[in-house]
């Protein structure tokens, strides 16, 4: 895994980029921001599933 991974959400195939981040979460994914280091609260902004609900797809 490389902290430029990208992260895809099994449920509704959100991909979580840490190039653009999510800006709807503030201060906790700012551009750069790695999947793994995002909090363990964030959710998927489109469909609110968790962390563990996403796979690598790099």
């Amino acid at each position: 895994m490389d902290e430029n991974d990208r992260y895809q959400c099994i449920i509704c195939n959100y991909i979580y980029d840490p190039e653009y981040g999510d800006p709807d979460a503030g201060a906790d994914a700012l551009p750069g921001t790695s999947f793994q280091d995002l909090p363990d609260y964030w959710v998927c902004p489109h469909c609110g599933a968790e962390k563990e609900d996403f796979e690598n797809i790099d």
